[in-house]
């Protein structure tokens, strides 16, 4: 959980640096929720939390996983899915929301993912049976 929580706090804090930079530069981060047929305006406590509440998430069903056989990879390949899949969200907007809003929560998705995913996958791959002691080998 502390892994979810420090990296999902990192995602957090770039995407609202990405956040800031681009509504200095006017993109509007307006999007259509799922439902809905009006935009509206992405809030920045939202950036902010999101790539939090994502990481615990992910690092919470990683530790169903832990100490099985193949639990990184397994780790691995699901949130890379979920995640690619959680990019439709910003990329499959109406076509009157602005490519400068997709292309940046898009890019969001994917500063999460970088953070989050590999890092939750290398620590329960560290509890595959047998990982301890070959790791103790090669240090001899």
């Amino acid at each position: 959980m502390y892994a979810g929580l420090v990296t999902g706090l990192w995602a957090g804090l770039l995407s609202l640096v990405i956040y800031a930079i681009g509504r200095a530069a006017g993109v509007p981060f307006e999007v259509v929720a799922s439902g809905t047929q009006t935009s509206t305006e992405v809030p920045w406590p939202l950036v902010a939390l999101a790539p939090v509440v994502a990481a615990l998430a992910a690092a919470l069903i990683s530790a169903v996983v832990r100490g099985r056989r193949h639990a990184g990879t397994i780790v691995f390949w699901v949130f890379s899915l979920l995640a690619l899949v959680s990019l439709s969200g910003p990329l499959m907007q109406p076509s009157d929301i602005t490519w400068s809003t997709r292309i940046l929560l898009a890019l969001m998705h994917v500063i999460t993912w970088l953070l989050v995913v590999p890092q939750l996958a290398r620590i329960v791959r560290d509890s595959e049976p047998g990982r301890s002691l070959d790791r103790h080998a090669h240090e001899r």
